[in-house]
């Protein structure tokens, strides 16, 4: 950066931007919010992510809107629900204007070094990807192992590791940096569909661990829950991948292992940055964040990967830590809803800088400090757009007691498929109460329904066309 540059960004930036932190970034694939020690969860070993959670900030109600990868994805580069970036549902790259509003091209405007390594799965224009990042590294599995220069085989996950060091060893310490790392694990080798370490291929430093635990059944593990599904989902892609995951008791303790096995190799590598953070000098000013980019079916209702409306699919672990905090916001558990989209206006004002119109999310630093604004959000809208496959296009909005979505079953101009499910009444989302006999619907359950019908046009009207519009113009 010239002189001149600084001291005009030294003028025009407010006084909160000086001596900005450092952000560290790790976004996880296919992992739900249950699978940390620190959730709770009684086998899986991630006693770094641990640490961090037990010095910073846990949100346990933490959802995507949009659950599945490139949606979401798209989502938290642009802080913006998927019916405003309508990646995949337009032609082209990520909308360049949207881009140039995102956390990356605003911090790296402000002065930031910044770097996004491993996966992307989002088409990023040439000017975009200049604008937002000093440092773009890609890295894909298919295979999970690359060829070294030494002719080695290394997981990706770990060469994630080798890279996130490597720009954290050409650090300067009169910058601020914010290092995104992608990784790729524990997305499921799609390609290859054999057990253990052929579909959920893991580091080798995790060579051995589970080999003698048991792993506990899903809690949603009952045949009739599958089969009180509807036509469409029991016949969709989470059905068709369950089969190749979760459909014998071998198949399913093996892959559940070699999965925790990713898993805990992401953790490993959280191990690695967070001591060469403390080894250069800069553990006390970089805040650390950890999530994923959607949630996971681990054969719960019969079901493997994600893209749906229930709990198993929408919700991910996030964890801040922020080495600045006072103690008394240490080893906090937050219960405020927070969503991906939040992320970036988040690391926005952690650096001091206000976050941009477009963006849907709002900045997790009031609650991050112990102060819930009084207008915090309520409820959110959920949706699934671009390339519905098998499962067809639907939108929804979640609140803290209440879960309704309407699913396109037969196209844009028919009645779509509704569900509701009282979540204070029933937490697993079990009972679908729209398709309940009329002698069965309470009045409570006429009303919520009218409620969240309205409730869910409000939030379409408020971000873009309506999904009947949408689909039509997709055909």
């Amino acid at each position: 950066m010239s002189p001149f540059r600084a001291l005009l960004l030294c003028l025009l930036l407010p006084a909160s931007s000086l001596g900005q932190p450092n952000i560290l970034f790790l976004f996880a694939d296919d992992q739900r919010n249950h699978t940390l020690g620190c959730a709770g969860h009684p086998v899986v070993k991630t006693p770094h992510l641990d640490r961090l959670a037990a010095q910073g900030v846990r949100f346990e109600n933490a959802f995507v809107t949009t659950s599945t990868c490139w949606a979401s994805r798209a989502c938290l580069f642009t802080g913006c629900y998927e019916r405003r970036h309508l990646y995949r549902s337009s032609p082209g790259p990520l909308n360049p204007d949207l881009c140039a509003t995102s956390y990356f091209a605003l911090l790296k405007a402000s002065g930031y070094r910044t770097a996004h390594l491993g996966k992307e799965h989002v088409a990023i224009g040439k000017e975009s990807a200049v604008a937002m990042w000093d440092i773009r590294r890609k890295l894909g599995r298919n295979p999970y192992f690359k060829k070294q220069a030494d002719g080695s085989l290394r997981h990706t996950t770990q060469i994630l590791g080798d890279w996130g060091v490597d720009f954290l060893k050409e650090q300067r310490n009169n910058q601020p940096f914010c290092l995104q790392i992608s990784f790729n694990a524990t997305h499921a080798e799609d390609r290859d569909k054999r057990p253990g370490a052929g579909h959920f291929p893991w580091p080798r430093v995790m060579d051995g661990l589970y080999d003698d635990q048991e792993m506990p059944l899903p809690a949603l593990n009952s045949s009739g829950i599958y089969d009180s599904q509807p036509a469409f989902l029991k016949n969709s892609l989470n059905r068709e991948r369950f089969f190749w995951r979760w459909d014998t008791a071998e198949k399913y303790q093996i892959n559940m292992r070699a999965y925790f096995r990713m898993l805990s190799g992401i953790d490993h590598v959280m191990g690695r940055l967070v001591a060469q953070l403390k080894a250069q000098g800069l553990a006390e000013n970089t805040v650390i964040i950890y999530s994923a980019d959607n949630g996971f079916y681990l054969g719960d209702r019969g079901f493997a990967g994600k893209w749906t409306h229930y709990d198993e699919s929408l919700r991910v672990p996030l964890i801040v830590f922020d080495p600045r905090s006072p103690k008394g916001r240490r080893g906090v558990v937050q219960k405020e809803m927070a969503l991906n989209s939040d992320l970036g206006s988040t690391i926005l004002e952690l650096a001091g800088l206000p976050a941009p119109a477009s963006h849907t999310g709002r900045s997790l630093l009031p609650i991050l400090q112990g102060v819930t604004p009084k207008d915090w959000r309520q409820d959110f809208l959920c949706e699934f757009i671009a390339v519905p496959r098998t499962i067809p296009h639907w939108e929804g909005v979640r609140d803290k007691n209440w879960l309704y979505a309407r699913y396109l079953v037969d196209g844009p101009d028919k009645p779509p498929f509704e569900f509701v499910h009282n979540l204070r009444e029933d937490p697993q989302q079990l009972v679908n109460v729209a398709a309940l006999p009329t002698r069965l619907q309470t009045e409570a359950h006429t009303l919520a329904l009218t409620r969240l019908r309205q409730r869910c046009d409000e939030l379409v009207a408020a971000n873009g066309l309506r999904l009947q519009d949408l689909s039509r113009r997709k055909k």
